[in-house]
């Protein structure tokens, strides 16, 4: 290399080139035009060159070749001169690709295209594994606990309703227990394409919502899976959420359930007002029918109230029937729109109105009651359980009739209650209870149970706490002649055995303490035959005859006859038969329909049919017995006829029909009662007392501007107005009796020693038959035999005990078994068939009457008969 200066080199790969020992660069060729002169500008990037000239190629040849290939080995593009050398994608003889200028001002907000791509697939990408994800993790989880509420639906025997119970009043029903009307419009009120779309609806939603952020009204947006899966499966909250599970739940049930599936729980969870959820609920609180008789108009309204439940009630809100009009007709449009209404039958619709609403009464009147007593009898029987019952769902039949239920309330109402003043505290004591059952089928077709069960909730017809009183003395009677029991003398009692009916006689035979009754009115009627003791509810007789028949046995007969072996105050001694035993009015029923039916029970039933949802729940089957003979039955049957036509019940008479029946009366005039019947329908009804603040039993002295109340008052009128109006229209039967036979030694003996009979027993002259069998226990004698005249003294029976010693007998008269007028003592002959023992019977009750005429003026606290 020659020491002279060498003069600068534009680039460093010259000084390279000329050097020997240096390695021979890449030669680059003068760039043509300005890029050229930029190039040569500034250095080039070290290794970028990538091509070199051949070994002694002369630098033109060089030079040139540079220009021709500008750089071909570039693949990225170089700044200034090195752009010749085109290290990574120089294009052409421009020398390569010039750098993109800076985004600036604005443009630098604005995302690339590359970016917005990437950003799309990504988001995509997140929202389809979000959906796969929130699919796969949302259940379908049960249903809340609101949505399986139901009521109880209690029906009459004809399917009417009579009340519902539970917290919520829903009553669900198959999609087939829906008129297609009210069907059809449901779906154009709130989902016309319902069977068409999915379960969500995109367009539908954002509809929705700008509808609603831009004032046109508050709307959902949502299908009808959608607000199905809302009432049944969540709750009502507005929140993300719930409306996040919504979303994937109603996916997931619009693949699992069909089309009519959801649109049934639809119309049984959606809430119409009234306190009606679901649509028979709806349909019987607006319109008082069952869904599937629900009309287009009809179901056009209901289908309204979706939308606004309170304010479209038309009835509550009157208003906004305008409004409420309004929305009608949309329905009604979009129903003719689609094909399911014509547009004859549109043209002539009418607004439906509403009927009042009764949900504030839901359980007053007998309603209430009824309920109740009905719970009682499924859970008692173990048809039912508590809890069951509490769940609801159940639509319960009862066996009572309308009918005949609203001629009980009825003739309450006009023979007692009206009568009430608010003047009198003793009126504010006043209760009623009562019971009427059909013999033949042992049905429970109506009941009392008290004026209002939101104000006395006490149901009066199934409470055991008063005593029945005397009409409990025609069991003892029945006991009788079941067991052929004979008096004291030996003689077999019948209809027309003569006992000793002197006020406080001692019975005799018994062991026990001593026990000497007393009559009404400390009336004494010395000999008198078993019908007319009947007749006057004589206690003196009865406490005799239940001893001579064996309390227990008196005890067996009753329970036979219907009422429970549990009956509170059933004491095996005398006073069994004036009636200390509390049976209700129902079970008191139940046994006189048994006497009514031939001596033939069956245990009383209050329901025909339970059914919960398809599924009929199973009942007691009911079997029938013959409990007593028929004779047994009947003959006190006959007995009791007597009592309606002579004694202490004629104002039953007003039934006009063939009736038998007992009056009676608790002790300290608590409670006044008539059990009574005819061939078709067996009633018993109570008036009772009782302090409405503490519950205590208050005596009825004064009720109603009276002396005092007994059976053959109040409670035998309503029996007699109620069973006129329960039979209208039915024909009136006659008694089928077959009387007992063989108590032909029923007559009082002759005196030994002179050879007559007793004062006021039929002499042979009467063709009266009299016992050659000597008295015994002490049977009383003409000539101390206090005198008593026809009609001188009200007749029935006492509701006091006491007196001493086990003296006393009983002097019978002879039965035939063929009705005769014979002459009794004590005043008044007295009609008689042959008679029977009769059943148990409790003390303590009395009943006045003359003759069968109710006489008042007892002093309180005297001795009372029936």
């Amino acid at each position: 290399m020659s020491d002279e200066p060498q003069p600068k080199q534009p680039t460093p790969g010259w000084a390279r080139k000329d050097d020997p020992k240096s390695p021979e660069p890449t030669p680059t060729a003068e760039p043509a035009g300005p890029a050229g002169a930029a190039s040569a500008a500034g250095p080039a990037e070290d290794g970028a060159a990538t091509s070199a000239a051949p070994t002694g190629e002369p630098p033109e040849a060089t030079a040139l070749s540079a220009e021709g290939t500008g750089g071909t080995g570039g693949t990225e593009g170089t700044e200034g001169a090195q752009g010749a050398a085109g290290a990574e994608g120089a294009e052409g003889a421009k020398g390569g690709k010039s750098k993109r200028p800076p985004r600036t001002g604005l443009r630098r907000l604005v995302p690339t295209w590359r970016f917005t791509l990437g950003a799309v697939v990504i988001v995509a990408l997140l929202v389809v594994g979000g959906f796969f994800l929130g699919y796969s993790l949302v259940k379908i989880p049960a249903a809340n606990a609101l949505a399986l509420k139901q009521a109880n639906v209690y029906l009459y025997a004809d399917g009417t309703v009579l009340a519902r119970d539970g917290e919520v009043n829903r009553e669900k029903v198959d999609l087939a227990g829906i008129s297609e009307e009210a069907q059809h419009a449901v779906l154009a009120a709130e989902d016309r394409e319902f069977y068409t779309e999915s379960a969500i609806d995109p367009k539908a939603m954002i509809r929705a919502g700008w509808n609603t952020a831009t004032g046109k009204g508050k709307q959902s947006g949502s299908t009808i899976t959608q607000q199905y899966v809302k009432n049944y499966y969540l709750a009502q909250e507005q929140t993300v959420t719930r409306k996040v599970k919504e979303f994937f739940i109603s996916i997931k049930l619009d693949q699992e359930k069909s089309k009519n599936e959801i649109l049934e729980g639809y119309l049984n969870t959606s809430y119409f007002g009234r306190n009606s959820y679901g649509i028979q609920a709806a349909a019987q609180a607006y319109y008082g029918a069952d869904a599937e008789k629900l009309t287009a108009a009809q179901g056009a309204y209901l289908a309204s109230l979706l939308n606004a439940p309170s304010e479209y009630d038309v009835v509550a809100h009157p208003e906004n029937k305008a409004a409420a009009q309004a929305r009608w007709n949309y329905v009604l449009d979009g129903m003719v729109a689609k094909g399911w209404l014509s547009a004859a039958d549109r043209a002539g619709a009418e607004f439906p109105m509403p009927k009042e609403s009764t949900l504030s009464t839901g359980m007053s009147g007998q309603r209430g009651y009824v309920v109740r007593i009905a719970k009682d009898y499924l859970i008692q029987h173990d048809i039912v359980s508590e809890e069951d019952l509490d769940r609801g769902g159940y639509r319960i039949t009862t066996t009572l009739r309308k009918d005949k239920q609203d001629a009980f309330v009825a003739a309450v109402d006009d023979k007692l209650m009206s009568k009430l003043s608010k003047e009198r505290e003793v009126d504010g004591y006043v209760r009623a209870g009562g019971a009427s059952v059909d013999p033949k089928t042992g049905e429970v077709v109506a009941m009392y149970n008290g004026v209002d069960y939101v104000k006395q909730y006490t149901p009066n017809a199934t409470r055991r706490d008063f005593q029945v009183g005397s009409t409990f003395k025609p069991f003892v009677f029945t006991s009788a002649v079941v067991n052929r029991s004979t008096t004291q003398d030996g003689r077999v009692i019948g209809a027309d055995t003569v006992y000793d009916g002197t006020n406080t006689r001692p019975v005799q035979g018994w062991d026990g303490d001593p026990y000497a009754p007393e009559n009404e009115d400390q009336t004494s009627y010395g000999d008198i035959t078993v019908r007319e003791a009947t007749d006057k509810s004589v206690n003196a007789v009865y406490a005799q005859m239940a001893v001579d028949v064996g309390p227990a046995d008196v005890k067996k007969t009753a329970v036979d006859l219907g009422l429970p072996a549990a009956t509170p105050e059933m004491p095996e001694g005398p006073a069994i038969a004036l009636g200390t035993a509390t049976a209700s009015a129902l079970d008191m029923a139940e046994a006189y329909a048994t006497l009514a039916n031939h001596g033939r029970h069956g245990t009383y039933t209050l329901l025909k049919k339970v059914v919960r949802g398809d599924k009929e729940v199973a009942l007691p089957e009911r079997r029938e017995r013959q409990a007593v003979s028929r004779e047994a039955a009947d003959t006190t049957t006959s007995v009791l006829r007597s009592v309606v036509q002579n004694g202490t019940a004629t104002a039953a008479q007003s039934a006009g029909r063939p009736a038998a029946g007992k009056t009676g009366t608790a002790e300290e005039d608590n409670a006044a009662w008539f059990a009574g019947y005819t061939p078709e329908l067996a009633t018993v009804v109570a008036v009772m007392g009782q302090d409405p603040v503490t519950a205590k039993h208050k005596s009825l002295y004064g009720a109603m501007g009276l002396p005092r109340v007994n059976g053959g008052g109040a409670p035998a009128e309503i029996w007699g107005q109620y069973t006129r109006e329960a039979l209208k229209g039915e024909p009136v039967r006659e008694f089928d009796l077959r009387l007992q036979t063989g108590a032909d030694a029923g007559r009082a003996p002759a005196d030994a020693a002179s050879g007559t009979p007793d004062a006021g027993v039929p002499s042979a002259d009467d063709s009266a038959t009299t016992s050659q069998r000597p008295e015994t226990g002490g049977s009383r004698s003409p000539d101390t035999q206090e005198p008593t005249a026809p009609g001188d003294n009200p007749t029935g029976d006492t509701g006091t005990t006491g007196g001493t010693g086990d003296t006393g007998g009983t002097t019978t008269g002879t039965g035939t078994g063929e009705e005769t007028t014979e002459p009794g003592t004590g005043g008044g002959g007295g009609t008689g068939d042959t008679g029977t023992s009769g059943d148990e019977t409790s003390g303590g009750d009395t009943d006045g009457g003359a003759d069968g005429n109710t006489t008042f003026g007892q002093l309180p606290g005297a001795a009372r008969q029936d």
